[in-house]
């Protein structure tokens, strides 16, 4: 759940470095940010300025080598990996350019399956999976698998799977590179509905203009750093 006061995320002063042989590759230098409850803040910027790294972070798949991340106002930076895995599960959504549903479930398993995991118990699941597919515009299609759907229908699927735990974060990796003008406004109003519904942040790294054009702020990387001051 998001914190009553403050960013939901808070990155300072944030270093992250790679060595590749003899080659050091400085892939943040210095970022600060903070990420609101319920905004969508789109991440920018070309091959290599840093973007994937940045997400790592927010999303608690990677470390820095200096500075502080906080998440709902807990400092992270210090967590063993089975206390970042049980924070990441609960307090973290994820959607993906590509889906990442798992073929051999229903459109209502793969929703589940984070419930599952997280061993609520089979009535409230039912419930929960029922209410976040009539929220999504998808109950016809529960018990459907994700190749009988279309493109913009999977990533409807993956953002209910995604906010199925109410989490306070969402991070989406390029969620509307492969779908068509119409349909990635469709998901960009749906990303933009429920997180404000449910209170989740949306950190969304992407190329797509359709997309950045109706976020709250566009934050830009370049070589590591931010470029443009939220807007």
């Amino acid at each position: 759940m998001s914190p009553q006061n403050g960013p939901v995320l808070r990155l300072a002063g944030v270093h992250k470095h790679y060595q590749l042989g003899a080659h050091r590759i400085d892939a943040l230098r210095g970022v600060d940010l903070d990420v609101q409850a319920g905004e969508l803040l789109a991440l920018t910027g070309p091959s290599g300025s840093g973007k994937s790294t940045l997400l790592n972070l927010c999303g608690l798949i990677d470390t820095p080598d200096a500075g502080d991340i906080e998440l709902n106002g807990q400092p992270v930076n210090a967590l063993d990996e089975t206390a970042r895995t049980l924070l990441r599960r609960d307090a973290l959504g994820f959607v993906f350019q590509n889906f990442n549903l798992i073929p051999v479930m229903t459109v209502a398993e793969n929703v589940d399956y984070p419930l599952f995991l997280a061993d609520v118990p089979p009535a409230e699941r039912r419930a929960r999976v029922a209410a976040q597919l009539a929220a999504v515009g998808l109950a016809e299609h529960a018990h459907h698998r994700p190749d009988a759907l279309s493109g913009g229908q999977r990533q409807r699927v993956a953002i209910a799977r995604a906010l199925i735990k109410r989490p306070s974060l969402v991070i989406a990796d390029e969620p509307t590179a492969s779908l068509d003008s119409h349909t990635a406004e469709q998901v960009l109003a749906l990303m933009r509905e429920r997180g404000r519904a449910e209170g989740a942040a949306f950190v969304i790294a992407t190329h797509d203009n359709r997309l950045t054009a109706r976020c709250d702020r566009v934050v830009n990387l370049l070589d590591g750093r931010i470029q443009c001051a939220p807007c």
